[in-house]
């Protein structure tokens, strides 16, 4: 009877001791689940509300989600009574041993996380970098795809973008088309200067502000060269700008404006 007595008595302390913090463990549990799943979806929304985009919103929630998790499993272990720092340890060098070796992975994550937030460009965009010119079509968590003008599929690491120069041209509503048209030094310059601001005045796309510019922009080795500068919206900008090129040729011809080309002379000598 004395022993079965001792027995209980253990149990009883025991179950005193160790049930306590079982419970506490699994009312933690309970608790800090709930409240990380209402810290996913609250970080889902001011996600949201900023313009991330839905694939990046994604992996962002999963990485909360486990990180938040990790960190209720931590806090169990202790209440129980394990010992943390040894896991926290090893939990720590696994870390780090991961992130080295996914290093270039993991820069391209973060790239994509600074488009996405800071928006350089954003899909439809024409943009050139790192030597491509091409359509956004998909901003994704390591890659943006490319879409050049010839209907290739370029892909960039999101790294390379948010750390190098580029250029958007999808930007801005107006662009300025840059132009020079070369004409012969025997021809009248008044007169080519008017046929070129007649094709001007006849275009609808050029914008009156800011206005269009006509000047002898240089006095080339075997041309005078003028330099126009027409203001179109940023849709208009290529329909111009090769509309022009072929419209000056045919009006200079019309006009008898020569257009210089190089040429060469060949002189043959008879002994």
């Amino acid at each position: 009877m004395e022993k079965y007595a001792v027995s209980m008595e253990w149990v009883k302390e025991l179950v005193l001791t160790y049930g306590i913090k079982l419970l506490t463990a699994v009312i933690v549990l309970i608790i800090g689940f709930r409240l990380v799943k209402w810290l996913v979806k609250l970080s889902e929304k001011l996600m949201e509300k900023r313009g991330v985009e839905q694939t990046i919103r994604s992996f962002l929630s999963s990485l909360i989600s486990i990180g938040l998790k990790i960190l209720v499993i931590i806090s169990i272990l202790a209440i129980v009574g394990i010992e943390t720092t040894s896991f926290a340890a090893i939990l720590a060098a696994a870390g780090l041993a991961v992130g080295m070796a996914l290093s270039g992975t993991l820069q391209n994550f973060a790239g994509g996380v600074m488009i996405s937030l800071f928006k350089p460009f954003v899909q439809g965009d024409l943009i050139e970098a790192k030597g491509f010119l091409g359509i956004v079509k998909e901003v994704q968590i390591f890659n943006t795809i490319l879409l050049t003008l010839d209907n290739r599929t370029i892909i960039i690491p999101n790294a390379e973008l948010s750390s190098s120069p580029l250029i958007n041209y999808s930007r801005e509503s107006q662009r300025r088309v840059d132009l020079t048209f070369g004409i012969g030094y025997d021809d009248d310059i008044d007169h080519a200067k008017k046929v070129l601001w007649d094709l001007i005045r006849n275009d609808a796309r050029v914008l009156k502000d800011p206005a269009p510019f006509v000047a002898v922009g240089e006095l080339a080795d075997s041309s005078v060269n003028f330099t126009v500068r027409l203001w179109v919206n940023a849709n208009d900008y290529w329909g111009v700008y090769f509309d022009f090129m072929e419209n000056v040729k045919k009006a200079f011809d019309r006009e008898n404006i020569n257009i210089p080309y190089p040429q060469t002379d060949v002189h043959l000598y008879q002994k």
